[in-house]
């Protein structure tokens, strides 16, 4: 459970650190385009993609938190 956790919050936190730094930058990284589909599939977030993208890598770092803590129990 722990290594899911890992890998999931390490996902979210590298998918939107990378949309933070494309929107900040207006699509510079456009590399990383799987940052726009993420957000424009959910509603919701379309109308402000630079504090989803952020939501998101704060989500990821929850995750991690949650498995660091997870594995010293």
């Amino acid at each position: 459970m722990k290594k899911i956790l890992e890998v999931l919050g390490t996902v979210l936190l590298v998918v939107g650190g990378v949309g933070v730094v494309r929107e900040l930058t207006d699509g510079w990284f456009a590399f990383m385009g799987v940052t726009r589909v993420v957000v424009e599939s959910v509603p919701l977030l379309r109308d402000s993609p630079l504090a989803a993208h952020a939501v998101l890598a704060a989500a990821g770092l929850a995750l991690l938190a949650a498995a660091d803590r997870r594995g010293r129990a």
